[in-house]
Formats: structure tokens, sequence, C-alpha cells
């Protein structure tokens, strides 16, 4: 049976290129999740060392939420819709995230910590394999976990292969998500709120729609609600702790990522190799970065015919890139291939992808 507030969500949701040698650079290490006590023993106030806002009657919360689901249900553009910025690359092509991804909500009486992690699925390679470690990793690191499972969708052997996962945590609440509202009527929205429940012992049931912001601040109320009292764990202001090379190498996997055959997707990494002011010119950041494939095939179809399409994810990538950072970008793309580099232990390593 629904909570009280999950059948008013029924009830209220309406439709709402240089040829180079075949082995990558060296990249720099992804930083580890931090967990929860690790990062409360550290943690930071808001700049001036002012105390959170909070009371005796209303203490302040601070803490982290996980987000996870199958590829492709909409994660990625929860987390930005959330923050109110972007923070993580989105694509229609399943496991475009390839990391846990920290966005940071600051609301007057809290401080919600969002990881977006890669799909669950089914690994077919080493970097499958590590990804799916990297978010069973994430989930006993969390204060709450957000289930998204998509409304247009019937639920699948993976949605439920996942709510018997999150039934093991014990310890730590599950809220189940029904994301892209805005793509089914309400009808479909609430039998799929019904089909959610079923699937397991949830602590809340929430229907939304990044695109539409269709109760994103419920969400938000829902996922606080079961944070631990606490000071603020970034400062005033932080956004993300993504460190800015990694953000602009995964804006330009995104635009890599845009009309591109299937099979190519997994098949593309980006590394930056060097980002910096030019000197003499301190409003231009030159960034020179390597755009991964595993044939030569696939290096063809990412250059495009006399490299028309290599210049238009530049372009695209670019004026992403900009936006983040506030300054004009002189972006230097090549590309170059490491065969299998998703089975390859040593690729994945130099490429970011850790034990």
């Amino acid at each position: 049976m629904l909570a009280p507030s999950v059948a008013r969500s029924v009830n209220s949701c309406g439709r709402d290129a240089r040829q180079s040698k075949d082995e990558p650079a060296a990249s720099d290490r992804e930083a580890p999740v931090t967990e929860k006590k690790a990062r409360r023993a550290t943690v930071q106030r808001a700049p001036g060392g002012a105390a959170p806002a909070g009371s005796a009657a209303h203490p302040f919360l601070s803490g982290f939420a996980c987000l996870v689901g199958r590829p492709n249900v909409g994660k990625s553009t929860l987390t930005n819709a959330l923050v109110g910025t972007k923070v993580a690359i989105t694509s229609d092509r399943p496991q475009t995230t390839r990391r846990v991804i920290r966005g940071i909500v600051h609301r007057p009486d809290a401080q919600l910590v969002i990881l977006d992690t890669p799909g669950l699925h089914r690994p077919r390679t080493l970097l499958g394999e590590r990804l799916d470690s990297l978010v069973r990793s994430t989930l006993t690191e969390v204060d709450v976990v957000g289930f998204c499972v998509p409304a247009p969708d019937l639920v699948g052997p993976g949605d439920k292969y996942l709510a018997r996962e999150l039934a093991g945590l014990k310890s730590t609440p599950v809220v189940a998500i029904v994301t892209k509202t805005d793509q089914s009527s309400q009808a479909r929205v609430a039998e799929q709120l019904l089909a959610v429940s079923e699937l397991g012992d949830w602590a809340d049931v929430v229907p939304v729609s990044a695109v539409a912001r269709f109760q994103l601040d419920e969400l938000a109320d829902v996922l606080v609600s079961h944070l631990p009292e606490g000071p603020p764990l970034y400062p005033d202001g932080e956004l993300t702790d993504e460190p800015e090379h990694v953000m602009v190498a995964e804006l330009i996997r995104e635009a890599a990522l845009e009309g591109v055959r299937d099979e190519l997707p997994h098949s593309i990494a980006v590394v930056v190799e060097e980002m910096g002011r030019r000197e003499g010119q301190p409003d231009l950041i030159d960034v020179y970065a390597e755009v991964y494939v595993e044939r030569q095939s696939q290096k063809a179809i990412v250059i495009g015919a006399q490299g028309a399409r290599l210049k238009d994810v530049g372009t695209r990538a670019r004026q992403q890139i900009e936006a983040l950072l506030g300054s004009r970008i002189y972006l230097d793309l090549h590309v170059r291939i490491a065969k299998d580099w998703q089975r390859n232990p040593k690729y994945l390593r130099r490429l970011g992808f850790y034990d």
C-alpha cells in the first residue's frame, strides 16, 4: 500500500587528426569515493567560519545520497536538475556515466551531496566489472539511496535484480524514484508507482521529472529527511568536487557521443593531457586532449570525412567548456587507438579506471 505522501504524488502528477602511437598517456588517478566518517572528520564550514543555519528544534542536516539504477534511467539528468547546474554529462546512450560524480545541493537547513553512479548492468568487459564494483562500494558509504526507475518503461528483470540487491542494505534507507514522468501519461505514472512500490519495502516512493522540474523540491525534501544531523561537508557555493580537467574531458566525450553508431559509445574515452592559461593571454585557456577508440574503423568514424566530424565535436565541446570555465578556450583534439582498452588492465589504469 502506498504511503499517504505517495498517494498525494500520484494524484498530483500531471503530464507533466594527428596520427600517434597506439598507447594512451597516463592520466591522473580518480579520487576514491570519500567515506562518510572520513569526510565528517575533516568537515569544512562555510567561508568565514559561520555555523550553518539551524536550531535545537530544527538542526542542520548533511550527508550523502546515491542515485542508482539501470543504464539510461535518467540519473545524471536528475543529478543536474537537483544541483541546479550541469555537473554530470548526459546522453541517450546507455552507460554514459563512468565514474561517481558528486553534486552538492545547498539549502538553508541542509547540505545534500548527490552521488551519480554508473548504471548497473551485466558486465561484458573488465571496464564493466570495475564500474559495477564502483557502484556497489558506493552503496555502503551513503546515508540514503535513490533507486531510479523510468516511468515509460515496464519494470524489467534488471529492475527486479537491483531491487533484490538493495533489499540487502539493512541499515540504509532506500527511496524509490520514478523518473521521466514527463514522457508518460498520469495513468501510466500511477501504474508505475504501484509497480515500483511492490518491488520492495521502500522508505518513500516519489515520481519526478528532471526535464519538467516536477517534484524536484519534494524529492530533495525526502532525501534530506534521511540525512543525519551535522555541519556542511563542502564550502558554501561549491557545486561539485570534480577536478576541472576531468569535467573538461567528460564534456568532450559527451560531444563525441552525439550521433555515433550503437557500437561506438562504449569504446570512446577522453583524457586531457594539458590545460592552462596561455602565456600573455590570461583570458585564453589552452586545452590539449586525446580521444581514444579501440579500432582503426572507429577512429575513422570519430574523425569523419576530411575531419568534419571531429571539427564538429570540437566546436560543441568548446562551447560547453567555455561555459564551465568562464573563459575563451583553444581546444586541440587528436584521436588515438588503444586496442581493446576496455579489456586491458594496463590501458584501464592509464585512462583512469582503477581496481
